[in-house]
């Protein structure tokens, strides 16, 4: 049995409103266990048999069966969101900046966001492996940020989501209770 964090894109938010326990209930009959959500932006912690792409693929079913969008997830296992973490190399949000984190299930598509975020200029962007960058954005100012605005566009829809710092790690802290 193997312990994943589940980053769901767009719940929440653009009219996709999903509450947690009506999500956790859809998952009941799926074949995981031990599923806590966090807080209400998508976030779940979960244990299954299943690979990563196992989990991903289930998960986006039931969600596309029980709350009728296109649905889509990133997903980690949980020891890798602590490492994620650890690696990014900007500070906990500051009266200036947020620090964000962008993970995507597909490889090639974070390769190309990262390097038209590099493109960009001025942009403080880092990989931190192959499922995941972090960046910087101005407090207050994060939707109007040029990597925010480049990092939205619908062709990085299906594979990409975006967390806060302080989110990961809640996600970080939930997933080593959950293991």
């Amino acid at each position: 049995m193997s312990s994943y964090a589940v980053f769901l894109r767009g719940v929440n938010v653009g009219g996709i409103t999903i509450r947690m326990a009506d999500l956790r209930q859809a998952l009941e009959p799926r074949p995981f266990s031990g599923v806590k959500t966090l807080l209400a932006s998508g976030n779940v912690v979960l244990s299954s048999e299943l690979s990563p792409a196992g989990v991903k693929k289930e998960f986006e079913e039931c969600l596309r069966e029980a709350f009728g969008y296109d649905a889509w997830v990133v997903v980690l296992a949980a020891d890798r969101v602590g490492e994620l973490v650890a690696a990014c190399p900007y500070p906990a949000d500051d009266t200036s900046t947020h620090t964000y984190l962008t993970l995507g299930s597909d490889t090639e598509v974070l390769d190309e966001l990262y390097q038209a975020g590099t493109a960009l200029g001025g942009a403080e962007l880092t990989r931190l492996g192959p499922e995941a960058l972090a960046w910087l954005a101005p407090a207050g100012g994060t939707l109007d940020s040029p990597f925010s605005k480049l990092a939205s566009k619908p062709k990085y829809k299906a594979s990409t989501t975006t967390r806060n710092l302080r989110t990961m790690v809640k996600v970080r802290d939930a997933a080593v209770r959950s293991a």
